[in-house]
């Protein structure tokens, strides 16, 4: 009986905290920021998975050099793709930059089983969190989304995870 009691005050507590930020619009975060060979992105919290530590990836011969091979990850082999490599920038990691980066899963929604290695999270954005922003260039990926700048300058580049997932040039691995 108690128990149902402290559930009940818990749903009641948590009800009036949402109902409190819909109506003083507070920010809502919409975006996991990540770093990777210098280049600031922001990858959508609703098709970004798990966070991963970097685990050892078993090499798939054959593949493209941006397809660091498979790793396991809960108990399933997931494909992992050096986000860096993927966008054209070559990067060499020695083992220490290796162990501070980390491997982002694609939600499960997506039906994708993979991840991307990234070097640095650097947490949680929501549109506040900007100055300006400016739309994607014509020339760019059809995975490339508004390009956000912030008080200090840096240009965040949003990345549509689903879109990413489907376009041919991550789906061809092969070498």
């Amino acid at each position: 009986m108690a128990n149902r009691e402290a559930l009940r005050e818990l749903q009641v507590r948590l009800a009036s905290r949402l109902q409190a930020a819909r109506t003083e619009g507070l920010s809502v975060s919409s975006w996991l920021a990540v770093e990777t060979a210098g280049q600031y992105y922001l990858l959508p919290l609703a098709q970004s998975g798990e966070i991963f530590p970097w685990v050892t990836v078993q090499p798939v011969p054959y593949t493209q050099s941006w397809f660091l091979g498979v790793a396991n990850l809960r108990g399933g082999l997931v494909g992992v793709a050096d986000l860096a490599g993927m966008l054209g920038t070559t990067v060499t990691r020695t083992e220490q930059a290796l162990s501070e980066a980390s491997l982002l899963a694609f939600n499960a929604v997506l039906e994708v089983n993979a991840a991307l290695l990234v070097d640095r999270l650097a947490g949680l954005r929501g549109t506040d969190s900007f100055v300006s922003s400016e739309p994607p260039a014509p020339e760019s990926p059809a995975f490339f989304g508004t390009t956000y700048i912030d008080a200090g300058g840096a240009r965040w580049q949003e990345l549509n995870l689903q879109i990413l997932s489907q376009h041919p040039a991550f789906l061809s691995i092969s070498a």
